[in-house]
């Protein structure tokens, strides 16, 4: 058993920096974006912060599991580019370690990784992408808390739809109001108003529209319509019917790995098909089984970033992620038609092959890999094209 030593540990804490630094950058960018999809629902409900964060701890374990690779990949580069450049590896491979001595605390930092990517994306995503789902419910169903923003179209009820053109700072005083409603009986009633007043009781549990200089427009399914001008009308909104939430593991994201195993393997009955179950089985295992083997091609593409350069090199290992995930998410879609070991295990094999074949070569020559000498027939073809260019006669006017 190998202890770690004064090196392992300056590794280490030279990666842990640009690796919090991407994770964190990249999941509050990813929970941003998901968030903002939700700000218009929230801000119409009287429980709208509590709900945000409830989606903030419910969405975290995703997100955490998704930019994991990228994080850890990205923050290994930068260190081993910047102890190249500095020549400290020089150093170090001349004081006798090995390369493969030099990239075993990445290795085992992958390993831990590892561990905290099947609990992840095995155990605790299962359960709070079903609470995420459980709290969008609770939102769309909690009601209208009675204030508008402008602009913003409202449903209370399946049937019943309000919106208007400017509101104030309240919410409470409208201008240019607009109502769609459609009662058990089938009809339709469109009313309009130049302004309204919004009414509630102290407890919101009713809420009441004091409509001004307005029209109504009702229509009975199979006769005519009529119209009615009023100058003040009392209009009630309906509370609508919350509904109950689906249970969960209808969803396969909602499934732990031991119910998708048991389930997959036919050990309990289950709702979706069989090969689609695996798929979510093997690309989850997949997902956490790559970050040990990212070192494999981190180091090489740190090692050869002087020759190639870094972004040549970073871009390199970026698009194998890419490809990689990819491949998991169509493997995972295409598995009811293809089964699951050929469209999740065999990328993964693949992708387990290029990073073993790149620390393999770079090993016996470091600083050198099949990305940077693709990298430098590419660039040396450029070369060759822009001198053939050069070299050719102007065209006479």
């Amino acid at each position: 058993m190998i202890f770690p030593n004064t090196l392992d540990r300056y590794l280490l804490r030279r990666t842990l920096a640009p690796m919090s630094a991407v994770l964190i950058s990249t999941m509050v960018a990813f929970l941003m974006e998901r968030l903002m999809r939700s700000f218009d629902l929230l801000s119409q409900t009287t429980e709208g912060l509590r709900y945000l964060a409830e989606l903030l701890v419910n969405l975290t374990p995703h997100y955490v599991g998704l930019t994991l690779p990228g994080g850890f990949f990205i923050g290994l580069f930068v260190v081993v580019n910047g102890l190249n450049k500095s020549s400290e590896i020089d150093a170090i491979l001349a004081s006798g370690t090995s390369l493969t001595r030099f990239t075993a605390p990445f290795v085992a930092m992958g390993v831990l990784l590892m561990v905290l990517s099947v609990i992840l994306f095995g155990f605790v995503q299962p359960y709070s992408r079903y609470a995420y789902h459980a709290v969008l419910h609770a939102a769309e169903n909690a009601g209208w808390n009675g204030d508008v923003r402008p602009k913003a179209l409202l449903s209370a009820g399946s049937d019943f739809f309000l919106t208007a053109d400017r509101t104030d700072a309240s919410g409470r005083y409208l201008q240019q109001v607009f109502i769609r409603r459609i009662d058990p009986n089938g009809r339709e009633d469109i009313l309009t108003a130049v302004s309204a007043v919004v009414h509630k009781n102290p407890a919101d549990s009713h809420i009441a529209l004091e409509l001004t200089n307005g029209r109504q427009i009702s229509t009975v399914a199979g006769a005519q319509s009529y119209v009615v001008n009023f100058s003040r009308l009392m209009f009630d909104v309906p509370s609508g019917d919350a509904g109950l939430l689906r249970l969960r593991g209808e969803d396969v994201s909602e499934l732990t790995l031991i119910e998708l195993a048991r389930q997959g393997f036919g050990l309990e009955p289950a709702a979706l098909p069989r090969e689609t179950l695996l798929a979510a089985l093997y690309a989850r295992l997949a997902r956490a089984l790559i970050l040990p083997l990212l070192p494999l091609i981190a180091v090489p593409f740190g090692l050869s970033a002087k020759r190639a350069g870094s972004g040549a090199a970073v871009a390199a290992g970026g698009v194998l992620l890419f490809a990689f995930e990819i491949l998991m998410v169509l493997g995972q879609a295409t598995a009811p038609r293809v089964t699951a070991l050929v469209a999740i295990a065999l990328p993964a094999a693949i992708f387990a092959a290029i990073c073993i074949a790149t620390f393999g070569v770079s090993q016996r020559r470091p600083g050198e890999n099949p990305v940077s000498w693709f990298i430098e027939q590419v660039a040396a073809v450029a070369q060759a094209v822009i001198k053939t260019v050069r070299r050719q006669p102007a065209l006479p006017r």
